[in-house]
């Protein structure tokens, strides 16, 4: 339609003339804005030219070049190069399958660690939840609302009917009270 629009019959040019790289253009431009990722054109460009490179490389020496010839002959760092070639590629599902022998499948989301269930943390958590009990109810109020449900410190003046700066004498002192009893 924007070819159509904008074709200049005076012009003394066939519409198809026109009408091709403008529309080449505008489903360019329409994958472009519609990536799942935002990758910018530079590192875009960076890739492709990295491709192209490799693919040239392949068939000068019979054998795939490692990320630094490639880089070389680009006259690019190598980090570059490899962040270019991460950044175009498509995003992966956390539930695709890599693996499946009959039985249970492994999805990608059971490879990636989690450090938030190690022991550490874990005795962490406990040693936390030990030390709040230790403190009065109005203490623990402010360090649930801070902390937990992430009110500023006026939310939580305004909330229970202090000053600012009550809340922020009462929530350190809370604190220091807190590392005594989980540092000993």
């Amino acid at each position: 339609m924007k070819a159509i629009d904008n074709f200049d019959l005076s012009q003394n040019v066939k519409f198809s003339t026109y009408a091709v790289p403008m529309i080449i253009g505008e489903i360019r431009r329409y994958l472009r804005d519609n990536n799942p990722i935002r990758v910018s054109r530079s590192l875009r460009d960076i890739a492709y030219k990295a491709l192209q490179m490799r693919d040239s490389l392949t068939n000068q020496n019979s054998r795939e070049p490692t990320i630094f010839e490639i880089s070389e002959a680009l006259g690019l760092p190598k980090e570059d190069v490899v962040f270019a070639l991460d950044a175009i590629q498509d995003p992966v599902s956390l539930f695709e399958p890599i693996y499946h022998d009959g039985g249970d499948p492994i999805y990608v989301m059971d490879q990636i660690s989690d450090d938030r269930n190690k022991d550490v943390s874990w005795i962490e958590e406990i040693a936390l939840r030990e030390a709040m009990q230790r403190l009065g109810n109005r203490e623990k109020m402010i360090l649930s609302m801070r902390f937990f449900e992430g009110k500023t410190q006026m939310e939580v003046a305004d909330e229970i009917g202090i000053s600012q700066a009550q809340v922020s004498r009462l929530e350190k002192s809370a604190i220091l009270q807190m590392q005594k009893h989980v540092k000993s």
